[in-house]
């Protein structure tokens, strides 16, 4: 008797930890895994929200890099982590679509991860160097057209948004050039600035200045509006190429099985960090611009995540892209 009543007594108190522990949730530094190099778009956007998580949960948001096979390897480390709510990721449109595809990966980006929210997102625009001769996209599209396997575009590897929306272009348009990949965007954008190679698909960002400063060309933005920071610029459905959409989100994701009290936590702390004036500015600065609040829930993160794996994994199947 005395043995049933203890072994009851022990699972009525296992039973009500997950509950207590949830609601006693943070109590020590939370770790922020960001799976792409320090100094990068990433680790921006992972300090600005950081700053702002501190203040909300009451802890040190600690960043920590862990780079290496396109976001695979820090997302490695997410899914093997204990699902308490102290180790969540800060991912991406590759980390969570592209490399589901091209990796073999030891997790399942479907399964593996609990959606917190989304964050943010960009646009990217089409550009081109300044010696190309045509001067809009109906006017690229002919010139790509009459010149097969003549141009060059640039990619931050296997793999990478300007990689996969190269190959996109290449089947809305039926032309054909070839791919460049470099280390980064940044070492792309020279060679375009020089006239090394003929196109690259950079974020705003990235673009803008070289745009302004008269070093290269812009031909479309990659959505359905224009932005707020180039009215210039005509958006792909203006442009001649209707529906080529092409943007690129950033999310967090916490380990499978995190208690749904935490990740609600930690959502309500991204929500907070999200709708803080000095942290959208910051966004703003660097071309990102925050999801409404409607979207910044578990739910639309997981509806979108949904999503774009149907619409780019056939895409990128067929195209045959594998991680070198």
């Amino acid at each position: 008797m005395r043995r049933w009543l203890a072994t009851v007594m022990a699972a009525a108190v296992l039973g009500g930890m997950p509950q207590a522990y949830a609601q006693t949730f943070p109590s020590r530094p939370i770790t922020l895994i960001v799976p792409f190099a320090a100094g990068g778009p990433l680790d921006a956007m992972a300090r600005i929200l950081s700053e702002r998580m501190r203040v909300s949960l009451g802890q040190p948001v600690i960043i920590e890099i862990v780079t290496g096979a396109g976001g695979s390897i820090g997302f490695g480390r997410v899914a093997r982590a204990a699902p308490d709510g102290y180790t969540f990721g800060l991912g991406m449109w590759s980390t969570h679509v592209v490399n589901g595809v091209i990796y073999n990966l030891p997790y399942d980006v479907r399964s593996d991860f609990e959606p917190i929210s989304l964050l943010v997102q960009n646009a990217d625009l089409i550009v081109g160097k300044s010696a190309l001769p045509a001067d809009d996209l109906k006017g690229l599209i002919a010139w790509l057209k009459a010149n097969p396997d003549k141009a060059t575009w640039g990619t931050q590897g296997v793999g990478g948004p300007s990689h996969v929306g190269g190959i996109l272009f290449q089947q809305l348009t039926g032309t054909r050039f070839g791919f460049v990949p470099y280390r980064g965007l940044a070492p792309a954008m020279q060679d375009l600035v020089a006239g090394q190679i003929d196109l690259v698909l950079p974020p705003p960002d990235i673009a803008l200045p070289q745009i302004r400063a008269g070093k290269i060309k812009a031909y479309a933005v990659t959505a359905k509006n224009r932005l707020a920071a180039a009215p210039e610029i005509p958006t792909v459905d203006e442009a001649g190429l209707p529906g080529f959409y092409f943007s690129v989100w950033t999310a967090f994701w916490a380990p499978k099985g995190t208690p749904k009290d935490i990740v609600a936590k930690l959502n309500a702390a991204v929500v907070e960090s999200l709708a803080d004036p000095a942290a959208r500015a910051r966004f703003s600065e660097l071309g990102q611009e925050v999801f409404p609040r409607e979207q910044q829930t578990p739910e639309a993160l997981a509806a979108l995540h949904k999503a774009e794996i149907d619409k780019w994994w056939p895409i990128l199947k067929a195209a045959n892209i594998k991680a070198e």
